[in-house]
C-alpha cells in the first residue's frame, strides 16, 4: 500500500505507518498463534504414538 503522495503532512503519514505496521503485527501474531496451536497438536499426537509404541513393544517383548 503506498500513500497518497499529495496533501499529506507528516504526521498524517506517520500516523498511516504505525496503524499499517499495528495491523501487521496482529496479523503475523495471528498466523504465530494457529501455527503453535498446530504445533502443541502434533506434539501430544507424536507423545502418545511413542507411548503406544512402548506399551505393545512391552507387551510383545
Amino acid at each position: 500500500m503506498l500513500p497518497p503522495f499529495c496533501c499529506n503532512s507528516t504526521s498524517d503519514y506517520d500516523s498511516q505507518l504505525r496503524h499499517h505496521q499495528q495491523r501487521k503485527m496482529a496479523m503475523l501474531s495471528f498466523w504465530r498463534d494457529g501455527l503453535e496451536r498446530q504445533l502443541s497438536a502434533i506434539n501430544a499426537a507424536i507423545g502418545t504414538l511413542e507411548q503406544q509404541i512402548e506399551r505393545d513393544s512391552q507387551s510383545m517383548g
